[in-house]
């Protein structure tokens, strides 16, 4: 694989570490109950992308926009 190729490699999967760690710290912060948080930590946890994406959607931010509507 050339140069190129490994550090953009490296570089994708730092920033998906990055966004699993903030997701976890986000939803440990959250005012969700602790049985809310711990599903969703181990969602996060055991599915990174899906977790990370449904965290963004539906998490604190996303719930509170769809009821600012």
């Amino acid at each position: 694989m050339p140069d190129s190729m490994t550090y953009l490699s490296i570089a994708v999967a730092a920033l998906i570490v990055v966004l699993h760690l903030w997701a976890i710290i986000s939803v440990f912060r959250s005012n969700r109950s602790v049985g809310s948080k711990t599903l969703w930590a181990l969602l996060i946890w055991i599915f990174p992308l899906v977790g990370l994406i449904a965290w963004v959607v539906a998490g604190p931010r996303g719930h509170h926009a769809q009821h600012d509507k």
